[in-house]
Parts: structure tokens; C-alpha cells; sequence
């Protein structure tokens, strides 16, 4: 007999989670949950007209519902509630009673303020699992938002073109990669109470995430005091990765050349076979000292070709190669239809890609 069930929306069916958390961090944990069959209440401040990110619908938006609320808010029960009001906490703490889950990511001394710390909430019920996002750890008062986090943990200033101003990635990918962090210390903890029948506090900040998340930019500098400089798209250890040529026909592509076989079938495709042997390039500590050159060379044989031709080709030989889409194009491909969720809202058609996209077979 199977023990893992073949429709992930019903993994969690019996899991029952309070969501107190806004914007996106928080969110994007509950939805998960949701997505794999949790029953999530999401409890939203009535003093405030709920989640600010209801108010912020793109300037497209020809309804009166915000895309980026229906990006991390799929599948959930919503109610709007002043937690100030001691009938209203009263009714959370009897909820709690029997919740597995609470998601929160309160400011500094609010959770105490507002009687919904841990060390309160465990004497209600002491399974329960509370997971607390915040902004620069539990301690610091700062607001933090994804840009702030993005700018004083390194990112934006390895992000964009030689000599651009610093920019931002185009997604609050910070509050992704906590969100990423917090479901993993949740699903620790839904372990560890499966033995201990105890629950326990389980907290991510938006800083430790994000450093945790420099991977080998961090390394560089950590090992071979390398400061990351703004490459655009090109990798800083491996070449030709990332960087862009320019077809023939005026169309964008790359490629992640990281084996010196791949770039040898590459340079064959492109008529330039003595570059393999070229001392500049024939190993890739070589080719990313020398990267101008190689691109350049590169470039010219390029743009002899039209982009589909040279990229077909270069799927044939199982070579790397990409080539940059729109958000249009990108939802144009069936791949990516498959992973959409639909949910209606109030009249209002949802859609959003799936958070839970990994796959389970016996």
C-alpha cells in the first residue's frame, strides 16, 4: 500500500493553520500549505483594511481585486478581525486550541503587546507550531522590506550592467527565500512533534535568509577576498554562462557553458574550432580571465545566425543555450499552464503559479 497520496491537495488535510502574517514572507508559507490540502485561516487586521498588499494592484488592473494579494493568498479562509478587542482574542485563543499552525510576523514587542507571543500561546495549546517571520532577527526594531534587504545583504550591489546604477531583482526574492526557510523549519517541527507530541516556536528572518542565499558569491569574497562586481547576466566563475549575444535577426540568447566538452561542441557549431585549443580559453579558469575576448569572439560568429536556427541546433547537440522571454511568451508554453492555479474571489478569476511543485512517486 502506498503511503503517499497521489493528489498533493490532500497531504495536509487534517492540518489545520492560523496565518496572522502579511505582505508576502508569510503568506507565500501559508499558501503552500494550502495548496497541499491545510486548512488555513488567515485572519486579517480590521483597523486597517486587512493586508496592505490589497491596495496594490498594478496600474493594468481592471478589477477591484490586487494580483499581489492573489499571488500568495490562494486557497485560504480569510476573516477581518481587531485582535485588540478582548471577545476577538478571546475567539483566536479558542481557535488555537485546536490549530497546529500559527503564522505570524509581528514587529518587535507587538506579539507580547498584543498577547500572542510564544511563551503565552504554548500554554493554550502546547502543540502548537508557532513560525515567526521578521525583518533583521527578533531583537532589531528596523522595518524591513525586500528592497532594504536587498540592498544591505550584497544583492543589488552585484546586480545590473558594469558602471549602472545598483538595481534590484525584479521579485521580492528575499521574502521568497524566507518563506523557502520557514516551511522548512515547519515541516522540521511537524517531525520532531510526531515524536515529542510537544510543539515548539520555529523563527526565520528575512537577513539570515537572505545572506544564507550569497551561496558562491559569498564564498568568493570569504575565500579569495573577491568583491562581486555588477556583471549583468554573465557568471562570475564560470564562462560563457549568462552572457547575452546577439542573433542575426536581432534576438537575445545565452548559454551555460560549464564543461570543457559542451564548449568545444559549441565552438564547432559556431565554424571557430581552434578556440578549444587557444591557451586564453581552453579551460574555464582561462575563459573567464579572458571573457571580453572570448565574447567578442563569440559575438561575431553569432550573428551570422538567426536565433531559432542556432538555437535548435544547439538543443540537437545538447548544449546549455536559453533564450530570454517575456512573461507572455513564458505563459505561452504549456509547461508552464500546467502549474497554474485558478480560484475565484469574490467574482474575480485568480491566477497564480503553483508554490508546492515538487513531485512525490513510489
Amino acid at each position: 500500500m502506498s503511503l503517499i497520496a497521489e493528489d498533493k491537495s490532500s497531504f495536509f488535510k487534517n492540518l489545520k493553520i492560523i496565518e496572522l502574517s502579511s505582505v508576502l514572507a508569510g503568506p507565500l508559507v501559508g499558501t503552500f500549505f494550502a495548496e497541499l490540502g491545510a486548512q488555513v485561516l488567515k485572519i486579517e487586521n480590521s483597523k486597517t483594511n486587512g493586508d496592505v498588499t490589497r491596495s496594490w494592484k498594478s496600474s493594468m488592473s481592471s478589477t477591484n481585486y490586487s494580483s499581489y494579494y492573489a499571488s500568495a493568498n490562494y486557497g485560504k479562509k480569510t476573516v477581518f478581525s481587531d485582535l485588540s478587542q478582548s471577545e476577538n482574542l478571546q475567539y483566536l485563543y479558542d481557535s488555537l486550541l485546536h490549530t497546529d499552525i500559527l503564522i505570524v510576523n509581528f514587529k518587535p514587542g507587538d506579539a507580547a503587546k498584543f498577547k500572542l507571543d510564544y511563551n503565552t500561546l504554548k500554554k493554550i495549546n502546547p502543540k502548537l507550531i508557532y513560525a515567526s517571520i521578521n525583518g533583521f532577527g527578533e531583537d532589531s526594531e528596523r522595518v524591513a522590506y525586500d528592497a532594504i534587504l536587498q540592498a544591505e545583504t550584497g544583492f543589488m550591489s552585484m546586480n545590473g550592467e558594469s558602471g549602472s546604477p545598483a538595481a534590484k531583482m525584479p521579485v521580492a526574492l528575499i521574502d521568497v527565500l524566507a518563506a523557502h526557510q520557514l516551511k522548512e523549519g515547519i515541516l522540521v517541527a511537524l517531525i520532531q512533534r510526531g515524536f515529542t507530541q510537544v510543539g515548539c516556536k520555529v523563527s526565520v528572518s528575512l537577513y539570515d535568509s537572505a545572506i544564507a542565499s550569497l551561496v558562491n558569491q559569498a564564498t568568493n569574497w570569504l575565500m579569495d577576498k573577491n568583491i562581486p562586481l555588477k556583471m549583468g547576466s554573465a557568471h562570475p566563475n564560470i564562462a560563457p554562462y549568462g552572457d547575452v549575444f546577439m542573433t542575426q535577426d536581432q534576438k537575445e540568447i545565452l548559454f551555460a557553458i560549464g564543461t570543457n566538452k559542451h564548449f568545444e561542441i559549441l565552438c564547432d557549431i559556431l565554424e571557430l574550432k581552434s578556440l578549444p585549443n587557444d591557451e586564453r580559453f581552453e579551460v574555464n579558469a582561462n575563459r573567464v580571465k579572458n571573457r571580453k575576448e572570448l565574447v567578442a569572439l563569440l559575438q561575431s560568429a553569432i550573428e551570422k545566425w538567426k536565433r531559432d536556427d542556432l538555437y535548435f541546433e544547439l538543443i540537437h547537440k545538447n548544449i546549455p543555450v536559453g533564450i530570454i522571454k517575456n512573461i507572455a511568451e513564458v505563459f505561452d508554453e504549456p509547461k508552464s499552464q500546467a502549474l497554474l492555479l485558478h480560484e475565484n474571489v469574490g467574482g474575480v478569476e485568480s491566477i497564480r503559479p503553483q508554490t508546492a511543485v515538487f513531485k512525490i512517486e513510489n
